[in-house]
């Protein structure tokens, strides 16, 4: 038996060697001798398993779950995904489903909510960026994957599902119960001229119209006299890197650098350019992000920032930078492995560090940062004593029954948001800049 798994998984090993070869030509010895150690070292674990376990277990799920543990092990956006999983990730291809309207990651070891998406159950009960889910119902989310918890996360319109979350600001686990919907991702909203010929677009989520949606919006705004724009980028969790380019592209000059992709293999590199031929680069901009910007609003934001194009307002980004490749297997199965990341054009890493403001404003303060002070803020964000003292396990053993009622959100006027309102202030004092 044990003879038999160890000359399949080498002929599977051997199959894999020789694409190596053929892809980027012969493999350095050493590490070729260590591979079949390892390989060896992993037939004789399923062998024993297969042999001694207390219970007789298919094959196939064992090897589905050394895939799903090898990949887990690798980063939290990395996963092995069975048939049924890889099917479920290609039903949403048109923005709409059922489900709370939240988008999640796992960070620091927890589930953690990057954003509600606005106007969604999730939006409208008060969850907020880095949330951490401990529970969803009953279940406790400890090693729970993220399409686990979206499975759980998803279900039939109308039903209720419960969450635990701890709110790290306030200390203290919260309680929601929301009542699933269909959620219609609604790309462009609240396009309309604030005072004074200063436009505001609140971008939702980067999708296939986006820029097209955009287009509309600014030409709306132009006849009603726009001569200087806010970009909403807060809690936009991202979207398609296409979108947000093709976002970004429409005010800067052509043939900028935009976003590029970094990997270990060449065909991972990239570079995305700006080649919309009708640019706006005079107009005046401020782009507002928050801790619930991430990815494709972050590349926005980025290039905004490096090319002086545009002053970003807010607060710090949250920092999610990676690309994730799907890569379908023969038996239906699929990995999504993580392959490159994100750069700004002014080479600077997006992934785990996010993008900072030029102009920090959160609840009413506000910080203009000059370079030395953008770089002691994120050293001191990612070496604090908080960060450093969240340990999953501590917080899991802490869980109890809180009852708590849904905080009621409702839209406000412009004037009480006090990023939005700042922005207002800077654009006014750079038109009359500019025009003394």
């Amino acid at each position: 038996m044990r003879r038999k798994i160890f000359i399949a998984i080498l002929s599977v090993a051997g199959i894999f060697i020789i694409t190596k070869f053929a892809l980027s030509g012969a493999l350095d010895k050493k590490k070729n001798n260590d591979l079949f150690k390892q390989v060896e070292l992993f037939s004789d674990t399923l062998a024993i398993i297969q042999t001694d376990y207390v219970d007789e277990i298919k094959p196939k799920d064992l090897i589905y779950g050394a895939l799903k543990g090898m990949l887990s092990s690798l980063d939290p956006h990395s996963q092995f995904m069975d048939p049924d999983t890889y099917n479920e990730l290609k039903v949403d291809t048109e923005g709409k489903f059922g489900g709370l309207g939240i988008e999640i990651t796992i960070k620091d070891g927890l589930l953690t909510v990057v954003t509600p998406i606005e106007d969604t159950p999730a939006w409208k009960a008060g969850l907020k960026a880095k949330d951490r889910i401990v529970k969803i119902n009953n279940d406790l989310t400890r090693d729970m994957t993220i399409t686990d918890a979206v499975k759980k996360l998803r279900g039939r319109v109308g039903e209720a599902v419960t969450i635990t979350v701890l709110r790290e600001t306030e200390k203290k686990l919260l309680e929601f119960k929301i009542v699933r919907g269909v959620i219609k991702i609604q790309d462009i909203k609240g396009a309309r001229i604030l005072e004074d010929g200063i436009g505001y677009i609140r971008i939702v989520e980067f999708r296939e119209n986006t820029s097209m949606e955009m287009d509309k919006a600014l030409d709306k705004l132009k006849k009603a006299g726009l001569n200087a724009l806010i970009l909403d980028l807060r809690n936009n969790p991202g979207g398609l890197l296409d979108s947000a380019v093709e976002v970004s592209e429409r005010f800067l000059e052509k043939g900028k650098i935009i976003v590029s992709t970094k990997g270990r293999i060449v065909s991972q590199n990239m570079e995305f350019t700006a080649s919309f031929a009708n640019p706006i680069l005079e107009m005046p901009m401020v782009v507002l992000i928050n801790e619930g910007s991430a990815s494709g609003s972050e590349i926005v934001a980025g290039a905004m920032k490096d090319y002086r194009r545009a002053i970003i307002l807010g607060v710090k980004s949250f920092g999610k930078g990676s690309v994730q490749t799907i890569i379908p297997l023969s038996d239906g199965s699929a990995l999504r492995l993580t392959t490159s990341k994100y750069f700004t054009p002014a080479n600077k890493m997006i992934h785990g560090i996010g993008i900072i403001p030029d102009i920090i404003v959160e609840e009413g303060k506000e910080t203009i940062l000059d370079k030395e002070d953008a770089i002691k803020e994120i050293k001191e964000d990612t070496e604090s004593k908080e960060i450093k003292e969240i340990k999953p396990q501590k917080i899991f053993d802490q869980i109890e029954n809180k009852d708590k009622k849904p905080e009621e959100t409702a839209e406000a006027d412009y004037t009480a948001d006090s990023q939005l309102s700042r922005a207002v202030d800077v654009l006014k004092g750079i038109k009359i800049y500019k025009n003394k």
